[in-house]
């Protein structure tokens, strides 16, 4: 009975102590969130290029969970992407690259086209080079996919961090 007792006095307190440490989840409320509310109004500007065309769908992809009310901010995205050869043989032949996605990305109120948040995000993947050049672009575009719901997941990220931010504010 005495080995119980200790057992729930431990863990009593140490809900006490996790309770206290100020971790809050980012939607708690669902889709009725303060955060989700303020996601749902983003809209994606453009972006050119393939990798703007994959990067602006995963970004929807993401925030149309939210979608809902009417859009207070848009979101601009600038994307550099490069590839470079780092493995190198005896004749010269590359045999490694690594493909990098960075976007600089800015929120803007639409009511005064004032830059709220203005941030970077990215990544980077590794993409061996065969023999065959059709299984290396398949590669490098299969990368290039991926590194683009990476850098969308950030973005999103850090939008949902502004909005809680933005709400504790005006709270």
């Amino acid at each position: 009975m005495m080995k119980l007792l200790s057992k729930v006095t431990v863990v009593a307190a140490a809900s006490t102590l996790l309770a206290s440490c100020g971790l809050q989840p980012l939607y708690s409320g669902g889709t009725n969130s303060v955060v989700a509310t303020r996601l749902g109004a983003v809209e994606v500007e453009p972006i050119k290029g393939k990798a703007g065309w994959l990067m602006r769908n995963a970004l929807n992809d993401q925030l149309s969970t939210f979608q809902g009310s009417e859009a207070k901010y848009r979101l601009i995205v600038e994307l550099d992407d490069k590839i470079a050869g780092f493995g190198v043989r005896s004749n010269d032949r590359i045999t490694r690259e690594r493909r990098t996605l960075r976007a600089r990305y800015q929120l803007v109120r639409l009511s005064d086209s004032a830059v709220v948040l203005d941030a970077t995000a990215g990544s980077d993947a590794g993409i061996d080079v065969v023999s065959s050049e059709y299984a290396t672009i398949a590669a490098e575009e299969t990368a290039l996919e991926n590194l683009s719901t990476r850098v969308a997941d950030q973005i999103v990220r850090r939008l949902s961090l502004f909005a809680r931010e933005q709400a504790n504010n005006s709270n």
